[in-house]
């Protein structure tokens, strides 16, 4: 007893020897006046940015350095007295509003213990302090104390309100988390700002944005400007990151806000003239493009934009702009193209449900064209931001939705980059636990049972510029109601197998029309390309100087989503070369040529007419199945049939031969369905030019 007793004496005593205020006055320091001269110019100095900073963030506005100008000079005064209670508080306050939120925590405690009454504001930091610690009816206590006794804080009443009303929001989500793991990337992230991602439609590489040491001037607060990264992914981890190649990044801030879902084209958002646009910049090859501003009816000279998205169709960019004239910070603001040839963008129209009183924005648009992610810090939010989904129904998004705990803390938790299934997203929060301030986060969500699928690999995530590994493709969760199949690969020359440019022509065979149009990259061949499950498609490929490549995918609707990985060799047009042309199609058992058909025998007769000097061999193929004669009849039959169609669109018939082979030349084994498959074809063959 005797020793329990000693013992609360020494800590009572250690106590109240921590809890002495220290006043910044001459007579605390007698012996060292010049020092304490510096120590109040240095309050001085910080207090002019401290008010600055306090006064934008009260009217939702961007707070720029002056956090961190403050913070450079009270921690001057701080090595001098660091037991002064209203000093504690202001650094308190800087920590709390910078991208560091939990080093603050222990100044405000701190400044609470030696001068409860050094700033009115208190209860509103310390209520903040026992929120980012999961304290929420103790942080509830503290707002409340904070708005009974501050009776001036008519103009702050709503950010207390919030407060109260993320505190609810928190205790509720927690209780009833998610079923999903939220992990740290420790291979991309760094003790300064990580943040930013955007994740290629295969997985195989993502894009970032950080503010670590880049080689250039530090600004004046010792810090670097952002730059862009990128890192691929390899059998296990991340690579070490490196600067996009190319013009894309500057000397100011570059921030990535999406990657299209071809991999090919990015926004991005930087200072332009003393105030920040969002620009697009292009893969052009290995390196990216100098960045050039969209429309102004998007980057309006008036006004701040930031955090842009593509629309799923590309008729339209969504992004976040400021609103001089409100104390509600960014609103998500969306601009549609009248022509996709020449970009001309209508003017911009508020997406109204989706907006709070508070900063709103990143935003991104899942492919399903459905569903919107976007990062708020209003809402119902637990604290900062957090990221909300909605959904488009009967073409109007519905109110946000919190995405729920664990992906959402008290902290901000922003930015989210979706695989085409949902079944991963990676995320950017400055909870405690990371390396230090913003950190790269992969959400993994735990699935409902897998559904039937056509092909198989991991996720959906789309290479920019380099090699990618095939993965399986796990389970979808039931977000989207879209299932997908990414197409990808690259084009090469059959030959010295070296990157061929290509144009690659999708085609719904069902109605002949044509869905996209897109060229490979110069660099290295690649391509990705999304198409929705449902529809039989034709992929025409076509090089200048080379045989053109056909590619059929028939998904069934309802399939699961999938990943198609092909290499495409494209053969020059020489004596010799063959092609299968996998999108003609005939009736079962007989040579009559479908409809589907036309699109593939189309291609043909162009290039029969592009090059006149072609002669072709059109050959009949069939499977082991039935008797050789059998088959050889029916090969001969469908190869007639080629010919015939070819003849009436005006081929001469001395370039043409139709033959068939029926069983006698498979390029497949005849033992599994896949390999019979294969070996029921059509082919041509150039036997002069």
């Amino acid at each position: 007893m005797l020793k329990k007793y000693i013992t609360f004496i020494l800590l009572a005593a250690t106590s109240s020897l921590f809890a002495q205020n220290i006043e910044f006055k001459s007579s605390n320091f007698k012996d060292n006046k010049e020092g304490l001269k510096k120590a109040q110019d240095a309050i001085d100095a910080g207090d002019v940015f401290f008010k600055q900073a306090n006064e934008a963030f009260f009217m939702v506005q961007n707070t720029g350095l002056n956090y961190k100008k403050a913070l450079k000079q009270y921690e001057v005064a701080q090595k001098f007295n660091p037991n002064n209670g209203q000093l504690n508080f202001k650094i308190g306050v800087c920590y709390s509003n910078s991208t560091d939120p939990f080093k603050g925590i222990d100044y405000i405690k701190k400044a609470k213990l030696l001068d409860p009454t050094c700033d009115p504001f208190l209860d509103y930091y310390v209520g903040f302090s026992l929120q980012l610690e999961q304290k929420f009816d103790e942080a509830l206590a503290s707002y409340q104390t904070f708005e009974t006794n501050y009776k001036k804080a008519d103009n702050f009443a709503k950010f207390v309100t919030q407060r109260k009303n993320e505190c609810k929001n928190a205790k509720s989500n927690i209780s009833n988390s998610i079923r999903a793991w939220v992990d740290n990337l420790p291979e991309l992230n760094s003790e300064f700002d990580d943040f930013a991602p955007s994740i290629s439609t295969d997985g195989a590489e993502i894009v970032f944005t950080s503010n670590r040491p880049n080689g250039h001037t530090p600004n004046e607060v010792g810090g670097f400007d952002c730059d862009i990264y990128s890192s691929s992914l390899g059998d296990v981890k991340w690579s070490a990151p490196k600067d996009l190649p190319g013009s894309i990044n500057s000397g100011v801030d570059d921030v990535s806000d999406n990657l299209n879902y071809s991999g090919t084209a990015m926004l991005l958002h930087r200072d332009v003239n003393g105030q920040t646009d969002i620009l697009e910049s292009k893969l052009k090859g290995a390196s990216w493009t100098e960045p050039t501003p969209l429309s102004f009816l998007i980057s309006s000279p008036k006004s701040n934009e930031r955090f842009a998205s593509y629309s799923n169709d590309g008729w339209s960019i969504y992004f976040a702009r400021d609103n001089d004239s409100k104390e509600t910070g960014f609103e998500i603001m969306n601009s549609a193209m009248q022509s996709k040839i020449q970009k001309d963008f209508m003017t911009a129209s508020m997406v109204s449900i989706v907006n709070s009183k508070f900063d709103d924005g990143p935003i991104y648009i899942h492919i399903d064209g459905e569903t919107m992610y976007i990062a708020s810090k209003g809402h119902e939010s637990m604290g900062g931001y957090d990221i909300f989904m909605s959904k488009r129904v009967q073409g109007s998004w519905t109110k946000p939705v919190n995405m729920g705990y664990p992906i959402n803390t008290p902290y901000d938790d922003y930015f989210f980059a979706s695989t085409a299934n949902g079944k991963f997203a990676y995320i950017a929060s400055n909870r405690a636990g990371g390396k230090g301030g913003y950190d790269i986060y992969k959400v993994t969500f735990w699935g409902a049972e897998k559904k039937p699928v056509v092909d198989v690999e991991d996720y959906l995530l789309a290479s920019v510029a380099m090699p990618v590994k095939d993965h399986q493709i796990e389970a979808a969760v039931d977000v989207n109601k879209k299932s997908f199949t990414v197409f990808k690969g690259m084009t090469i020359d059959a030959i010295s197998r070296k990157p061929v440019e290509a144009e690659i022509e999708i085609t719904d065979n069902v109605t002949g029309k044509i869905i996209e149009t897109f060229t490979t990259n110069s660099a290295t061949g690649k391509f990705i390309i999304t198409l929705i499950s449902g529809k039989n498609y034709g992929i025409a490929v076509k090089a200048k100087g080379y045989l053109f490549h056909s590619e059929n995918f028939d998904i069934p609707e309802g399939s699961g989503d999938n990943l198609v990985n092909t290499v495409i060799e494209l053969k020059n047009i020489a004596v010799g070369s063959k092609i299968a042309l996998r999108n003609i199609f005939f009736d079962l058992g007989k040579a009559t040529l479908r409809a589907e058909s036309n699109a593939e025998l189309d291609r043909l007769v162009k290039l029969m007419k592009d090059v006149p000097t072609l002669k072709i061999e059109i050959s009949g193929h069939t499977d082991n199945t039935g008797s050789a004669n059998i088959n050889e009849t029916l090969s001969q039959q469908r190869a007639e049939a080629v010919v015939t169609y070819l003849a009436s669109k005006g081929v001469a018939a001395n370039r043409m031969v139709a033959k068939g082979y029926g069983s006698s030349k498979p390029i497949a084994p005849n033992t599994t369905d896949e390999g019979k498959q294969q070996n029921r074809r059509t082919e041509f063959e150039i036997k002069g030019n």
